[in-house]
């Protein structure tokens, strides 16, 4: 067997695109999780890229669109190597807007993504649309924006353990870690930070989803939604992944129940097209937060040799590119591009 040149634990999202960037070097990498990959948080339905509102610039925002700017093509190379589909596609994002004060606060982000996103994406305001799909909106206009993506969160986990075992990485279930060792155990690795340090470092989010199948309208290709907090996701096969809710307290993590019933009768509401729409399925998974709500990447302040990729909440899969090549640059070469804000010591 060959020598082990890096460790990752964990088989989420982080943990593979740092191991397959890594890999890309010429790093042999072994990823270590004892529920395999997308077993937790990464093993969703939803699948929302979404863009922070192009207003009061900062680092995180900055991060996240070049990350954002970069999934087509990682995705695409993704698939190629792994020869499996993660169902990335940049649809776009429709959004109502209540009133003449929303409208007008629309209209001054149009400006800042003008300035902002580089030339390769719009935030537009549109009038509202007619037929099955677009929600309505009370001001009759919309928020379209361009930068918008959706993939299957599932999918595409289990794409970058594939390509990973391309480039002839290793994915264990158990054993010890060898070498330098990146930490990217989700919840259970916040909850070891906090023991650690004694005080919180962050704290798990629950989450619930479902998944809806239209019985008389084609969503495949279709702009998100996004409503009064609710997303609205068109996947690739027809279903439409809708999400979700966050809860600070809960006794079963994995457990549906009455609130992810709220969220689907509030999405059939909201869009036409969802009145009838079949439930394919349930899910709830809880996911990491930082106690500064920013990525926690960088340098373990409790461990030698060793580094952490956590704290993904909600922004997982769109910053997943990018926080692969920062933590590669920063294991690998000691090459430290990685925001002042995601520190684990911010969170500390």
């Amino acid at each position: 067997m060959a020598s082990v040149d890096l460790t990752v634990m964990g088989a989420g999202v982080w943990g593979l695109s740092v191991a397959v960037a890594c890999a890309r070097r010429g790093a042999h990498v072994r990823v270590i999780d004892p529920h395999g990959p997308a077993a937790g948080a990464s093993g969703g339905i939803v699948g929302a890229l979404a863009p922070h509102v192009p207003e009061q610039w900062n680092e995180k925002k900055a991060f996240q669109l070049e990350a954002l700017l970069m999934a087509e093509a990682y995705w695409s190379d993704i698939a190629r190597l792994s020869g499996q589909d993660p169902g990335y596609a940049r649809t776009g994002r429709l959004q109502p807007l209540a009133d003449a004060g929303a409208v007008e606060r629309a209209y001054a982000r149009a400006q800042g993504a003008a300035d902002l996103w580089q030339g390769r994406a719009d935030w537009q305001v549109i009038d509202t649309q007619s037929g099955g799909w677009a929600p309505a909106s009370p001001s009759g206009k919309l928020v379209h924006d361009t930068l918008t993506a959706r993939l299957h969160p599932r999918r595409a986990t289990l794409a970058l353990a594939r390509a990973l075992e391309t480039l002839g990485g290793e994915i264990a279930q158990d054993g010890l870690p060898k070498g330098p060792v990146v930490w990217a155990t989700g919840v259970a690795g916040l909850e070891e930070i906090s023991a650690m340090a004694g005080k919180t470092a962050g704290t798990g989010v629950k989450g619930q989803a479902a998944l809806l199948r239209p019985r008389n309208f084609d969503t495949a290709g279709s702009p998100q939604l996004f409503a009064e907090g609710l997303h609205a996701v068109p996947h690739a096969d027809g279903t439409v992944g809708i999400g979700s809710t966050s809860e600070r307290d809960y006794e079963d993590g994995a457990a549906t129940d009455g609130q992810l019933d709220v969220l689907i009768a509030r999405a059939r509401a909201l869009c036409p097209a969802l009145e009838d729409a079949e439930l394919v399925a349930r899910w709830a998974g809880v996911r990491p937060r930082a106690r500064s709500r920013a990525p926690m990447l960088g340098a373990h302040p409790f461990r030698d040799n060793a580094w952490i990729a956590n704290g993904g909440f909600k922004i997982a899969f769109g910053l997943a590119p990018l926080v692969g090549e920062v933590m590669a640059d920063l294991v690998l070469e000691a090459r430290d591009r990685i925001p002042a804000g995601f520190r684990p010591e911010v969170s500390l």
